[in-house]
């Protein structure tokens, strides 16, 4: 039995959209992250870092958003190839999104709308890091319809929430036209749709 505690955030919309995707069978247990739940038991003993989103498999707590996908991935035998190059391509961008694309527009988002005082300097300089990481995008999207190549995979789906959140960063699309259209094919994907909808308290 999957059990996931989540958040409506990227991070937790990450994990309801690969559960649509897969058809895997689960429950969801909604953290209030302004109430402070995710410091308050049983929540906090099982998740070391105290962040959403947490899947429990069986009695098997997993924590961190990239290591649930490829669990999840992995149990179902879809979105992540099994072995060889196409993992190994599929993997680097999922981790290229773990590793910059949420922390660079995670802080960015943090210093446009939750810091107490504007910080310029804060301001550009996670804006110009998340031009340069959408031109990362940009320029891989040109070559292929999705990050890992042919197939719509888990680094898709790890990133799509982040970079849809374009809009609340005060950032546009209109020179990156290969991400806007990645963006829109994974948009109106009917999964998607469900997975964006689940993540909603």
């Amino acid at each position: 039995m999957l059990t996931l505690y989540t958040a409506d955030t990227p991070n937790g919309q990450k994990i309801t959209i690969a559960l649509e995707e897969l058809g895997l069978p689960h429950t969801l247990h909604h953290v209030n992250l302004n109430a402070g739940e995710q410091h308050q038991a049983p929540f906090s003993e099982m998740s070391p870092n105290h962040k959403i989103p947490l899947l429990v498999d069986d009695a098997t707590p997993i924590f961190e958003s990239g290591a649930i996908l490829i669990h999840l991935a992995d149990k179902a035998g879809k979105l992540l190839p099994a072995s060889g190059e196409a993992r190994s391509v599929a993997l680097q961008w999922l981790f290229l999104q773990v590793g910059s694309i949420g922390p660079m527009l995670g802080q960015l988002w943090y210093f446009r709308h939750a810091c107490g005082t504007q910080s310029v300097v804060a301001l550009e300089r996670y804006h110009r890091e998340t031009l340069r990481l959408l031109g990362v995008f940009e320029a891989r999207l040109r070559d292929t319809p999705y990050l890992a190549g042919d197939a719509y995979t888990i680094a898709d789906i790890a990133s799509f929430p982040w970079i849809c959140s374009h809009h609340e960063l005060g950032i546009t699309l209109n020179d990156y036209p290969a991400v806007a259209d990645w963006l829109a094919r994974i948009e109106a994907r009917p999964a998607v749709q469900r997975g964006l909808a689940a993540a909603k308290p």
